[in-house]
């Protein structure tokens, strides 16, 4: 890059984060646990909104992967969610009225949470549908993943996220809180999916998979973005950009190797679509949070009209991380 983009993004950086001082007093504390947490913890930051029947698996199956701490940024839930998280003993929970649109879709609240709390520490940045896998997730920790990342000198992992559905339509099969949601939508799309680089930040943009084919058949170019960069060695001078698709600096985007090898990534199974969905949906329209006057959650609405079963004859049944490895989807890189 040129001396004069580089500059641009040191700016730009320098702009996320005072914007993020700024939104900390949209943030009231609810629980603060933050003392608890260990100088080598592994943190999890998420922002959420009316998502109570998710959160016992969402943390259970996070508690197993390795999360010593959460740190959640409640948007005016009104379904007990709130209730819920201060109950649990390695949760610090803050809340908001605030509009998430205006504080950039969550990005504000979150950059100044790691900013305050997750420099030095290994911070994953979900959403309470998204779940984490990565190579040998069923034998090694998460800690053993972030260990071989500092070994190799490594500060940022991708990881895909994959939209996993049900065979048969999405309301067909209710949902039960504490229940692994991919009992239900366990299948995915093997293919289907198109990238591209964004020359500015270097990050790669991944679009497609059943959001993409059945819900912007018609204009594929404004389908949702499925490349995630959400676990970070974070450093209090960083900042993400663009929900956890980028960040600055622009290295800790190159997630990727340019020269014909592979680095090491995982894929996020991203649990929306079961019968919770239109409900969703509903509210989002109403709400008009989301990017872009909520053009997603409006196509997902119409979508939605026509109860549409995601299946389709070239839908793979998830079994494992090595099956995702096998497709393509991700990577173990030089980790063996």
């Amino acid at each position: 890059m040129g001396i004069l983009s580089t500059y641009r993004l040191r700016l730009a950086r320098k702009r996320w984060r005072i914007r993020a001082f700024r939104k900390r007093r949209e943030l009231q504390s609810v629980v603060s646990r933050v003392g608890d947490i260990r100088p080598d913890g592994l943190l999890l930051f998420c922002t959420l909104r009316n998502e109570r029947v998710r959160l016992p698996f969402f943390l259970r199956y996070y508690r197993d992967l390795g999360i010593n701490h959460f740190l959640f940024v409640d948007n005016d839930s009104d379904d007990g969610t709130r209730e819920y998280l201060a109950q649990q003993p390695d949760v610090s929970l803050w809340t908001t009225k605030h509009s998430y649109k205006r504080a950039r879709f969550g990005v504000d609240w979150l950059n100044w949470l790691q900013i305050r709390y997750g420099h030095g520490h290994w911070t994953l940045v979900v959403d309470p549908d998204e779940f984490f896998v990565y190579p040998f997730c069923d034998t090694r920790s998460l800690r053993a993943l972030t260990d071989w990342l500092d070994a190799s000198s490594i500060k940022s992992f991708s990881a895909m996220l994959l939209d996993m559905y049900p065979k048969g339509p999405i309301s067909a099969q209710p949902y039960r809180e504490g229940q692994d949601p991919f009992e239900i939508a366990n299948w995915f799309d093997s293919g289907n999916y198109v990238i591209s680089k964004n020359r500015a930040y270097g990050n790669l943009w991944i679009q497609g998979g059943p959001r993409a084919r059945m819900f912007f058949a018609d204009v594929p170019e404004r389908a949702p973005a499925m490349n995630k960069i959400p676990l970070v060695k974070w450093h209090r001078d960083y900042a993400y950009v663009s929900s956890t698709h980028m960040l600055l600096p622009r290295g800790l985007n190159l997630v990727y190797d340019e020269w014909g090898g592979e680095k090491a990534s995982g894929c996020l199974l991203h649990a929306k679509f079961l019968d919770t969905f239109a409900a969703k949906a509903n509210e989002e329209m109403d709400r008009k949070q989301h990017y872009a006057n909520s053009h997603e959650y409006r196509a997902y609405k119409e979508g939605l009209n026509d109860s549409p079963d995601l299946w389709c004859k070239w839908s793979e049944k998830y079994i494992n991380w090595r099956q995702l490895e096998i497709l393509g989807l991700m990577s173990k890189g030089n980790w063996a």
